[in-house]
């Protein structure tokens, strides 16, 4: 099989490949929203119909909720799963955007051509490298250069409540050599990126309860406990001084970066000034003793998300609140278990209350492990190198900040590593206004997919 051809094909049909991922960024996919169920279903018909288009046996898969995408073609090599999902967030505030975001377009700007638009970047355009890659694998060779399984989502932005049930109901169908995702973004301009361990999420919120009803500042304030301060108290108490989580045994299951890992992190483009002054920020505020890369990366933090209770309307009411409310989310790193962590975090709580305050957490909240690829495996050694020849600049393994739940579901449902490429920047503004998708990152995209399917095939 010719790779050179495949990248020939690539470079005279990138004109077709934007017309087609401008058709699907016009499906206004917004899974959340009950009022375009029938437009996540356009989207999955769009798909079957393209993914067919080029040979492969696709079809839409219903669920309870917005279908799947699966498709099947290829009939030598390793067995690979492509993972993306074709659903995206809400455009609110519809003011903010300079263009109709269901309405894309190719702009010029001074860092070179976008296509502008809701999904461009997350997930649509990225899905489509890899479907153009395959696109143009089958146009010069007359197949694919693996036995690939297409596996596209329908509600990766609304908490993908159909995910784990159908993965498992189709285990056998869907278990491959490993799993391909490209839903994640490069570290640096022009530094292709490999995601080799992802950040875990655990939710917990609590209400502290002081007296029964509010009441009259003036008559209790003093002796009446306050569950508003008696809150900023337990919360304050969190964190140590140097940033470190207070919570006795938090730290189980974290472990340090390696340090051939932490060489590569340091030599990898990232530029710390560039990245805490886009938001406001002229220093690090984490975690004492780590690199901003390895307190974003490598270590666990915990967080308060929202602080609430008492009088909050116009003027002032002079009350003592009967309780006070707190949402916090901790990210996981390495071995933590979030089940064992929730219950060590409700212990400090529990352990700081005063007398005549109690405490009731929610209890429909679940959480997820972190995600630790095996990077020693050879294919991830023969993506590195395939993404290094395409770009001139050597692939990096790189940490994730966020969570991708579905890597972690690949390992525990299908016992399949995965393997996150990804082109998006982080100026892509995705989740927000003005989306876009850098051209260079879909046109490169699509060529870095078809080398690593090259290098994958070996």
């Amino acid at each position: 099989m010719s790779l050179d051809a495949v990248l020939s094909r690539i470079d005279q049909d990138l004109d077709s490949a934007l017309n087609r991922l401008q058709e699907l960024l016009r499906i206004r996919s917004i899974s959340t929203d009950p009022a375009y169920k029938e437009d996540c279903d356009a989207a999955a018909d769009w798909l079957v119909s393209d993914l067919k288009s080029i040979g492969l046996d696709a079809s839409k898969r219903p669920t309870p909720g917005h279908p799947m995408v699966v498709a099947h073609g290829g009939d030598s090599g390793p067995s690979l799963l492509f993972y993306g999902h074709y659903d995206v967030q809400p455009v609110d505030p519809l003011d903010l955007w300079n263009t109709p975001p269901f309405e894309p377009q190719i702009e010029d700007t001074p860092n070179g051509k976008v296509i502008r638009g809701r999904g461009a970047s997350d997930d649509k355009g990225q899905l489509m490298t890899f479907v153009e890659a395959c696109r143009a694998w089958k146009a010069v060779n007359g197949t694919l250069p693996a036995r690939l399984t297409f596996f596209f989502e329908g509600e990766e932005e609304s908490g993908s409540p159909s995910l784990i049930p159908f993965m498992e109901e189709n285990a056998e169908e869907l278990t491959s050599d490993v799993a391909l995702i490209c839903d994640t973004s490069m570290v640096a301009p022009g530094v292709p990126s490999i995601a080799s361990q992802l950040r875990g999420m655990l939710k917990d919120e609590f209400t502290i309860h002081g007296p029964r009803i509010d009441l009259h500042s003036g008559h209790y304030g003093g002796p009446g406990l306050n569950p508003l301060r008696e809150i900023s108290r337990i919360i304050a108490s969190f964190h140590d001084e140097d940033g470190r989580v207070a919570v006795d045994g938090f730290y189980d299951g974290v472990h340090e970066v390696p340090d051939d890992l932490k060489r590569q992190w340091e030599s990898c483009g990232f530029d710390e000034k560039t990245y805490l002054n886009s938001v406001g920020y002229s220093q690090p505020h984490g975690e004492k003793g780590y690199s901003t890369l390895e307190q974003q990366w490598a270590r666990p933090t915990l967080e308060i998300n929202g602080i609430w209770g008492g009088y909050q309307g116009a003027g002032s009411k002079t009350v003592i609140p009967a309780e006070a409310h707190c949402k916090l989310t901790c990210r996981l790193v390495g071995d933590m278990d979030p089940n064992a962590l929730r219950d060590k975090i409700r212990a400090h709580v529990d352990a700081q209350l005063s007398p005549d305050a109690r405490v009731t957490w929610n209890q429909s909240l679940e959480g997820a492990p972190a995600a630790v690829m095996n990077i020693d495996r050879p294919d991830f050694d023969a993506a590195r190198r395939a993404l290094t020849d395409e770009w001139n600049r050597e692939a990096v393994f790189v940490g994730m900040g966020g969570s991708i739940p579905i890597a972690g579901y690949f390992k525990e449902i299908l016992d399949m590593d995965a393997m996150l490429i990804g082109f998006a920047q982080d100026d892509d503004a995705i989740h927000s206004p003005n989306e876009k998708y850098n051209v260079e990152s879909f046109h490169k995209g699509i060529r870095s997919w078809a080398r690593v399917l090259a290098a994958l095939s070996e």
